[in-house]
């Protein structure tokens, strides 16, 4: 019977809940829209002022509208837009190589900036590799060996146990081993291929065991309910076989299977199980229960309900290590300031070992499950998540609420699913990871990121990608903004002082489009410094230009101007080419020095001596052709009227070459001093 369509079916409550769920903008859209916004009010004040400053000195009005404009041009550095992509586009490729697919570009930039990672345990943490290596049926342990169940020295009635307990858990499954050659190919989702191979184990495979009794109907696995049924038949009569968490089964049963028959579960009982079970988790294992319920004739309408009275067999320990790199991706996590929450559908106890296992989970911690969840309001449940490492028992829809209470302690969150249900948790987390191997196609469409390999230390690798690209940016806007702010300088100083415009129209849109951007370009390829996981990540209301680079920027600014205008004054003192003579020689000054001044914006905290010249070869093409350029401009004589240049000589190129290089050496001092070892 048909009951819902389209939007009103599970899938389509979902689909609108994803497109409810709005990603908020990334730290650098709004860092840029803010940077945008006070870069434009300044230059428009600072061209302004040049304006008026010239046709007060007596300067033709149109000259200074042509050289304001020109100015305002420059003051703005309009190809940041584009050497942002870039930088960005740089970083998603050497993402792919990490294992790592960015689906959204400034998600790129927003992993660096991520506080904590919200990590499925299973197949992320883990290797996603199941195995059963522990059975309890008959009130009897039993380990899996290398061959099989027969070379146990096991009685009939506790081999009876077993064989039932196995087989229950191969009928209620839906994975399945195909023959592909001489190989074994799992099909289906791992915890239930581990059961398949434990009752191979035994001697059951499953196309024999369905042959003998074939599944007729079934209640599929749902979170809420912790566990599924299937109904088989067999001779006329009908078994449903459950399988789900042991706390699930054993509230639902009122029976035991015990030395061949089905005695009354007793509080006794109970607790003995719940003691079995508590041991298996301690070992860090994902525990199952097995029980059925027998019916005379077939129910008319299989129901949740009729998961009741049911007769309970054991329990399968199934073991799943954490992925060996796990525990060194955690530490790096945690050593650059980013904390890890693993969200699991285990039970408390075997999410707190495997937690202890990978590194995640602090001494001092708790442990909430999604009942807790539940039960708190977003502002209790951001409160309690300071404290909080693991959360079991967990569901799909809890990973909204757990995003929406971390977002308001301000962090911004990774996120990971692989479920259609988890794609509204992927949506609303500033960064939402998909699994490439084990995720569906929606939580693909959700998130901005996709794993191919499924892998935590995969994260932490786009992460220490993000702050390279960060740091990139960074860079290049420290160098644009130094370079910009000395050209606004040198036309307003010397406009004030009564000089002519120290350098021509066509030249500043010259200096901005050729000398600027190329470098600027070079910068987005840095590679990063080596210690970048080693900081604390950037706070969400961090600027981009902070008080260390405030700083910078004005010193290299007035150190590119004042070698400017000594240029400018030198080529104009006792010559008889005047101005042009002048403002090649400062034309020459500014350009080259803001070059060399590139190789020292390559690192914020390094000198260039440690990190060496040469190291980014694509700074000597970006330079190389500038000067190339600058060269061309200079000397072929169809460009010197349209540049309003003239050629320089070896002895004036021997006069600007100590005032080209102060800015660098400048740049240089300050960084040492700002970085200079400082008492404790």
């Amino acid at each position: 019977i048909v009951v819902a369509t389209g939007m009103e079916t599970e899938i389509g409550r979902i689909a609108e809940l994803v497109q409810s769920q709005q990603p908020p903008p990334t730290p650098l859209q709004v860092k840029l829209d803010e940077l945008g916004r006070t870069l434009s009010l300044i230059a428009l004040a600072l061209c302004g002022l040049v304006f008026m400053a010239g046709v007060w000195r007596g300067y033709d009005w149109l000259d200074m509208v042509l050289i304001s404009v020109s100015l305002a041009i420059a003051a703005v550095p309009e190809g940041l837009p584009a050497i942002v992509t870039v930088s960005l586009a740089l970083g998603m490729r050497e993402m792919v190589r990490r294992h790592a697919i960015i689906r959204k570009l400034p998600a790129v930039e927003t992993l660096g900036a991520t506080t904590i990672i919200c990590s499925d345990k299973t197949g992320t943490i883990t290797q996603n590799v199941m195995t059963a290596v522990r059975l309890y049926a008959n009130e009897t342990p039993v380990l899996p060996n290398d061959k099989s169940m027969d070379d146990l020295p096991l009685s009939e009635t506790d081999r009876k146990g077993v064989r039932l307990l196995l087989v229950g858990g191969l009928l209620c499954n839906d994975a399945r081993l195909e023959a592909e050659g001489e190989k074994v190919r799992p099909v289906g989702d791992p915890t239930e291929v581990a059961l398949v191979r434990a009752a191979l184990w035994a001697g059951m495979s499953r196309d024999e065991e369905e042959q003998i009794t074939p599944r007729v109907d079934e209640v599929p696995f749902q979170a809420e309910r912790q566990r599924m049924s299937t109904l088989h038949t067999r001779e006329g009569r009908y078994r449903l076989w459950v399988k789900g968490s042991p706390e699930s089964l054993l509230g639902s049963s009122d029976r035991l299977w015990l030395r061949g028959h089905a005695v009354p579960l007793s509080p006794a009982f109970r607790d003995h199980w719940s003691d079995v079970t508590r041991e298996f988790a301690r070992d860090g294992l994902r525990v199952l229960a097995v029980a059925y319920r027998d019916f005379d004739g077939r129910p008319d309408n299989l129901l949740a309900e009729d998961e009741s009275g049911l007769i309970f067999v054991g329990l399968i320990g199934l073991a799943d290590p954490a992925r060996p790199e796990v525990r060194q991706a955690v530490a790096a996590a945690h050593g650059a300031g980013v904390r890890t929450l693993m969200i699991t559908g285990d039970q408390p106890l075997t999410a707190r070992t495997i937690a202890a296992e990978a590194g995640i989970m602090r001494p001092e911690t708790e442990v909430l499950t999604g009942a807790d969840i539940e039960a708190l309001a977003v502002a209790e449940l951001a409160r309690r998540l300071e404290n909080v490492d693991v959360i079991a028992r967990a569901a799909p829809a809890h990973k909204v609420k757990i995003v929406e209470a971390l977002q308001s302690l301000d962090y911004v969150v990774a996120m990971t699913g692989d479920g259609v249900n988890d794609a509204p948790a992927l949506r609303r987390a500033e960064v939402g990871v998909a699994m490439g191997i084990t995720g569906t196609d929606v939580a693909k469409g959700a998130a901005e990121m996709v794993l191919t390999d499924d892998n935590y230390a995969s994260i932490v690798g786009a992460i220490e990608q993000g702050r390279v690209v960060y740091d990139n940016i960074r860079k290049f806007v420290y160098y644009l903004l130094s370079c910009n702010v000395a050209e606004i300088l040198v036309l307003f100083i010397g406009t004030m002082v009564g000089w002519p415009p120290v350098l021509a129209a066509v030249q500043l849109l010259w200096l901005n489009l050729i000398t600027d951007g190329a470098p600027a370009l070079a910068l987005g390829m840095e590679k990063g410094d080596p210690d970048i996981l080693q900081r604390r990540p950037r706070r969400r209301a961090e600027a981009i230009i902070d008080r260390r680079m405030a700083t910078g920027i004005a010193v290299q600014s007035v150190a590119l101007t004042t070698v400017t205008l000594l240029a400018y004054r030198m080529g104009s003192a006792g010559s008889s080419a005047g101005v042009p003579l002048a403002e090649t020689m400062a034309l020459v000054t500014l350009s080259s020095a803001e070059l060399l001044r590139a190789y020292t914006a390559r690192s914020e905290r390094q000198l260039l001596v440690k990190i060496g010249v040469f190291s980014n070869p694509y700074m000597q093409y970006a330079v190389g052709a500038s000067l190339l350029l600058l060269l061309l401009v200079i000397y072929v004589p169809f460009l010197q009227p349209v540049f309003k240049t003239v050629p320089l000589t070896a002895s004036q190129w021997a006069e600007l070459l100590p005032l080209i290089f102060i800015p660098a050496v400048a740049a240089e001092l300050l960084k040492w001093w700002q970085n200079r070892p400082r008492p404790a």
